[in-house]
Parts: structure tokens; C-alpha cells; sequence
């Protein structure tokens, strides 16, 4: 039986090592003085510290900055070029490409319409999108994002018809990925992602237990309990699209993955119609939500018609988080996608006013805060996170392998 590394000398430098480069990502361009301070090192642990991470690329100097009278500090920060990452967002429409260096800056971006037609193979079509946008040589890892869910246990894709994925119904789906890009690939359901990017950025920072609701032409939610995501048996935690709703068709009548359930009210195309049905104009649901919301802040019949038919796209979304509130009982809901987010705070509070009617647990209700794609910003924090790791602990692993051969620390 193996017992615990004991703290010999490279060990417990790889240690200090990791901690330097975490002070240097979440602070910024530090000293060495500063670095020393926040990692609890010695000036000259501290020196010894930045030469190794200088000599191994993780570090790079960053010019210098003057203190008191005659005296200048140098000034370091992690290479950018220690390791690149990619994230895209897969849709039936478009492929959205991001590539970002290990400090999280975005160095190239690009967007793949699909073609109309046939429109070739998978790894063809991913690799002429990320080919886009630029990535320099030895990218690390790629996270894909797709509207589908993946089986934990099988690896394939699910809770979607093939011809809204299409191509994507293949076995070993990651590992196929990764040998046709040449890089590894992780693929994340995109309604996942954009719950990763509010609870590392957005409205769910600091929430271990909480629900994003995604209500965009389709509907789906991520829950997140313990601060992990909870993805089901068979990776469908979270499909509450087709989730059954009084009032809409069920899979019995429709088929198993056509608009039923949920999906069928409060799904964009069905929250144009019915703000429609209130005299709403719009030349799509986005634009309808956001028209409702200015027309409700005027007076008169049609001022008085957008607020009823803004209550009732609240009632209907109140529903669907109320049964999900039942189960889950989240601290915290945050609403996403282009249903709730033209309707701003008005349909904000008036989601929360109603979903407070319909349960005991009264969960706060929030808007999301990420700017941009926010599933291209989850992929990036997923691709970065695991990078990180990896690379930042690649000094730890090879001081645990010297450490069988080095006496222990002595104090």
C-alpha cells in the first residue's frame, strides 16, 4: 500500500509554483514582491520561483514598474502562449468559433453558416470552422457545444431528432472528434454551458444550488445541485422542453421529439403567436417580447392588451418552472435566451410574481448577465479549466515522480 508523497523539496516547489500562476491569472501582471505576498513565500523562494516558470515558458516578463525614488520592480505575467484553447457553438443554422490563450483572451473568432443542402461530412464541417478562426499551432483542447443532450453512460447524443444534429449520430462520439480535429474534444450540452458561464461569471456566482432556464426557440434548463450539474441516468436532467404542460399536445399525439409539452408553449415561435393574439407586432419573438414591454409602458387598450399577453407568456413560463421548483427546490432561477431577455426586467418580475403564486419555495428569479454567446463563453471556461489543469500541474506530476528519489523536506 502506497502511503502520501512526503513533502520533498521539488514537490513542495511545484506547489508554489501552481500558486504563483493562479495569483498571476486571477490578479493580473504581478512583482515579485506582490507574488511573494500573496502566495506566503520568501524574496528569494519568491526569485527562485519566477526563474523556473521563465525557463519552462509559463511565465514571461512584462516590462516594470516604478516604486519609491531610483527604485523599479520587474513585472510578470503568464505566457500567453502557454496553450490555446477552442470553444464552438453548434447550431442548425450557424458554427460560432472561439480561440482564447490560456489567460482566457479571445485571439480569433469566426462563423460557419450551414450550407443548404447536404452539407458533408461532421469532422469536415467542424474543422473548416475552427480552421476560421485562426487557431495557432498546438491547440490544447476544444469543447463543443450542441443542442442535444449526451448519455453519461454511452457517450452519444440524445433528446434530439437527427435532423436537427444532423451527422452527429455516430458512436465514440468524442474520441472520433478528437482523432478527426486532431486535438481533444469534449462536447457539452449548450444550455449546460451557458450555466457554466453564469455560475464562473454571471448571475449565479456563488449559488451551489440553481436552475438557468434557457427559453429561446426551444426550450431547455441546466440544474446545478452541490455546485455540479446534475445530468440524470441518461443525460436528459434538464430536457424540460418536453416536459408535459397542461394545455399543449403531449409526445403521445405529436411524436416523441416534435413541439409538444413545454416546448409548445412557451417555445419562441409559440410566444409569437401569442402575443400576437394581444395585438403585439413583431417580426419575430424577440422582437414581439421586446415591442410588448415598450407598448405596456404607454396607457390606453393597447398599452393595457401588451401587459395581459406579457402575464400570460409569464403564467406559461411560470408553469414550467414551478414543476421544476417542486422537484428541485433551487436557490436561485436564472432565465436566459431570447424570450425572457428583450423582456428585461418587466417580464422578470412578472415570471417571479407568478411562479411565487404557483409554489411553496419562493426561489429568487434573475435575469442572466453574461454578455455575448454565452455558450461559447461556458465552452471557453470548461476548455480553460481543464488546460489549466493540466498544465499547471505538470510540474507537480514531475516533481511527484523526483520525489521517490529525493530525501523529504527537513525543517
Amino acid at each position: 500500500m502506497t502511503g502520501p508523497v512526503p513533502g520533498t523539496p521539488s514537490l513542495l516547489r511545484a506547489i508554489n509554483d501552481r500558486a504563483a500562476l493562479r495569483a498571476l491569472l486571477e490578479r493580473g501582471p504581478l512583482t515579485r514582491p506582490e507574488i511573494g505576498a500573496l502566495t506566503g513565500l520568501s524574496k528569494p523562494t519568491a526569485s527562485q520561483l519566477l526563474v523556473r516558470l521563465r525557463e519552462a515558458g509559463l511565465v514571461v516578463l512584462d516590462g516594470v514598474r516604478a516604486g519609491s525614488p531610483g527604485r523599479t520592480a520587474e513585472v510578470y505575467r503568464v505566457n500567453p502562449a502557454a496553450a490555446y484553447v477552442g470553444a464552438l457553438d453548434v447550431t442548425p443554422a450557424r458554427i460560432e468559433v472561439q480561440v482564447a490563450d490560456i489567460t482566457g483572451t479571445v485571439v480569433g473568432e469566426h462563423t460557419l453558416p450551414t450550407p443548404r443542402g447536404p452539407a458533408g461530412p461532421l469532422v469536415d464541417r467542424l474543422s473548416a470552422a475552427l480552421r476560421g478562426a485562426g487557431p495557432p499551432a498546438g491547440l490544447r483542447r476544444v469543447v463543443i457545444g450542441v443542442q442535444a443532450a449526451i448519455d453519461p453512460s454511452t457517450g452519444s447524443l440524445g433528446y434530439a431528432a437527427a435532423k436537427d444534429v444532423p451527422g452527429w449520430r455516430i458512436p465514440d462520439l468524442a474520441p472520433t472528434l478528437s482523432a478527426g480535429l486532431g486535438v481533444p474534444v469534449d462536447v457539452e450540452n449548450n444550455v449546460n454551458l451557458v450555466a457554466l458561464a453564469e455560475q464562473a461569471h454571471g448571475a449565479a456566482q456563488g449559488t451551489q444550488d440553481f436552475v438557468l432556464l434557457w427559453a429561446d426557440r426551444g426550450i431547455g434548463s441546466a440544474v446545478v445541485l452541490g455546485g455540479r450539474f446534475h445530468r440524470g441516468a441518461t443525460g436528459g436532467a434538464g430536457e424540460v422542453g418536453y416536459m408535459p404542460a397542461p394545455g399543449a399536445p403531449t409526445a403521445r399525439e405529436s411524436g416523441r421529439y416534435a413541439d409538444h409539452g413545454l416546448q409548445a408553449l412557451t417555445g419562441g415561435p409559440a410566444v409569437l403567436r401569442l402575443l400576437r393574439s394581444y395585438g403585439v407586432r413583431g417580426a419575430d419573438f424577440r422582437q414581439a417580447v421586446a415591442n410588448a414591454v415598450r407598448v405596456a409602458g404607454g396607457t390606453g387598450r393597447r398599452a393595457g392588451d401588451a401587459r395581459a399577453g406579457l402575464r400570460d407568456v409569464a403564467a406559461r413560463l411560470a408553469v414550467g418552472l414551478a414543476a421544476i421548483t417542486s422537484v428541485v427546490d433551487p436557490g436561485l432561477i436564472v432565465l436566459s435566451g431570447g424570450v425572457v431577455l428583450p423582456g428585461g426586467e418587466t417580464l422578470r418580475e412578472l415570471v417571479e410574481h407568478e411562479l411565487h403564486a404557483l409554489t411553496i419555495p419562493r426561489p429568487r428569479v434573475r435575469l442572466s448577465t453574461v454578455s455575448g454567446n454565452p455558450v461559447l463563453a461556458g465552452a471557453l471556461h470548461l476548455a480553460l479549466g481543464i488546460v489549466r489543469e493540466e498544465v499547471f500541474s505538470s510540474t507537480v506530476a514531475a516533481a511527484r515522480l523526483r520525489a521517490h528519489y529525493e530525501p523529504p523536506a527537513t525543517s
